[in-house]
């Protein structure tokens, strides 16, 4: 159910974003105890507001009401996905070069299954970071497939 939930939403949202300038980050339907959530995550450079989630919740749940892709009760909620935000794509990826990230992968490389560092490049079936061993910068590549997440990661200096 969940699957087709995201995939009809995102059929549905995708024009309100087109029409207002903004992007899709991610969308989930997850169940939180006894209630169902769907999460709209939109973004544009400079990040958005409450107004424009405002206005994509308002014009999505119309769409949602007339097309009742989802038969169980659920909260709508559309916002931000932060500043640890999730990379979910290739074109996202690309779009964060020279940004920290912090990747988890499926299974260890180096005797690690995380990495932290600069995102270097983003080739086709692989990505480059500059991660830091101490005082010495150091580059690796992680293949897609071994990536089970990547996201921003903001750091303190």
């Amino acid at each position: 159910m969940s699957a087709k939930v995201t995939e009809i939403t995102e059929e549905l949202v995708q024009p309100i974003l087109t029409d207002l300038k903004l992007d899709l980050v991610d969308i989930e339907f997850e169940k939180e105890g006894k209630n169902w959530f769907l999460r709209i995550f939109v973004d544009k450079p400079g990040g958005v507001d409450i107004e424009e989630c405002g206005q994509v919740s308002e014009r999505l749940s119309e769409k949602l009401d007339t097309a009742d892709p989802v038969t169980v009760p659920y909260f709508l909620e559309v916002s931000s996905p932060g500043a640890e935000r999730p990379l979910k794509t290739v074109e996202d990826i690309k779009k964060n070069l020279e940004k920290n990230v912090h990747v988890k992968l499926y299974e260890k490389m180096d005797g690690e299954k995380e990495f932290e560092g600069i995102l270097k490049s983003c080739e086709e079936d692989v990505i480059t970071l500059e991660i830091r061993i101490k005082s010495r910068k150091k580059e690796i590549q992680l293949p897609y497939e071994k990536i089970a997440k990547i996201r921003l990661a903001v750091t303190f200096n």
